[in-house]
């Protein structure tokens, strides 16, 4: 061996603003679990199997199992496609997104995970508190991945 590790650490940060009717009424950030499956995509992607790698969507569920490296999907999944996508700093990678009030309405919310363009969970957050999504109610947040 070669008489040294070196680990590279992956690790995400989960942002939210919820709202209703338009006014804030909860701000959320926490760090997120990244899964197995993600290295599995990210391992293909740089040997340069590309197809369906990337980042694509944010999935909103229901379960509030607290997240394991082991996670391979979101219970009754809701997903919509990535707003946008910046590059805050060195080795950092956010992606915005945003449910509108006219999407998804009567779920519990209480999970998040970040879904490659095949479908494969890269990363999951789940939270004790439900957002009972309404037709009043909007959130919208950004998903910050480092390396």
């Amino acid at each position: 061996m070669y008489g040294f590790s070196e680990k590279i650490p992956l690790r995400g940060m989960l942002i939210m603003r919820v709202y209703r009717s338009g006014i804030l009424i909860e701000e959320y950030r926490e760090h997120n679990l990244i899964v197995n499956t993600a290295r599995f995509q990210m391992a293909r992607l740089i040997a340069g199997n590309t197809d369906g790698r990337h980042i694509t969507h944010i999935a909103f569920g229901t379960s509030g199992t607290e997240s394991a490296a082991a996670d391979t999907a979101i219970t009754g999944q809701y997903a919509r496609p990535i707003t946008g996508i910046s590059f805050p700093e060195n080795g950092k990678v956010q992606f915005d997104w945003e449910l509108p009030v006219t999407e998804n309405n009567g779920m519990a919310i209480r999970e998040f995970g970040l879904l490659t363009a095949d479908g494969t969970l890269f990363a999951r957050r789940a939270r004790t508190n439900p957002i009972n999504k309404e037709s009043d109610i909007s959130i919208e947040g950004h998903w910050i991945i480092t390396f």
